[in-house]
């Protein structure tokens, strides 16, 4: 994953890490998302990681439509996955009517050690970013196997009759292109938190483009 100059390295990242407990919405190494805060834990929780390292946390929750009894039974401190993945706030504007649109760069996975207590209203944990370090790596991959992605893509979009600019993704790193499909498409809390935890950038790569076929065949066979 090539980084920006204002990106931090691994030796970097900071020892705690406010989270940002959201279903269905992950940021991947390199990849962007734009998220719209209205709460007043998560404006506390922004505001102070400007004051900062500019990182926070996006982790999923476990708690989630198939359990929800456990959701009702805590709503504003749901039980979480143990991985997540940090990002920079790398766009931050103030909105008129109080609210914070910002947008996170993806830069690297982490597992929570554990939690801290905090007056601020959001969660804050320790984290273990050790296992993650690759995410700093350039990955290894064949022409062959960019290629077989490439062209699942290509096909899953002509089955849900999506409309994608080719140039802009074709002009992309294999890594962002992935990480950045995993952020944007359709996919289930299950499934984007398995591509999370994913050992490395071959094996996500490989298990998405089993996800896309499966749900492409799926389309052919009911038609």
């Amino acid at each position: 994953m090539k980084l920006s100059p204002f990106m931090p390295s691994f030796e970097q990242l900071p020892n705690t890490l406010p989270v940002f407990p959201l279903p269905n919405a992950i940021v991947m190494p390199g990849s962007n998302l734009p998220l719209n805060i209205f709460e007043p834990r998560y404006l506390n929780m922004c505001q102070d990681a400007m004051k900062t390292h500019q990182l926070i946390g996006m982790i999923q929750p476990t708690d989630n439509s198939d359990n929800q009894n456990t959701a009702k039974h805590n709503p504003d401190k749901p039980n979480l996955y143990k991985t997540g993945c940090a990002g920079r706030i790398t766009r931050y504007l103030e909105t008129h009517d109080g609210r914070l649109e910002i947008n996170l760069t993806g830069i690297c996975r982490f597992n929570i050690v554990e939690e801290l207590s905090t007056t601020r209203g959001y969660r804050l944990v320790t984290p273990d970013w050790q296992p993650f370090e690759t995410d700093f790596q350039v990955p290894d991959l064949s022409t062959q196997e960019i290629n077989y992605f490439t062209n699942t893509l290509r096909h899953y979009f002509e089955h849900k009759d999506m409309q994608v600019d080719w140039k802009s993704l074709e002009k992309l790193e294999t890594d962002t292109l992935v990480n950045s499909m995993i952020t944007l498409l359709p996919l289930s809390i299950e499934e984007k938190q398995a591509l999370l935890e994913a050992a490395d950038l071959p094996e996500r790569m490989h298990t998405l483009s089993a996800l896309l076929e499966s749900e492409f065949k799926d389309i052919s066979e009911k038609h």
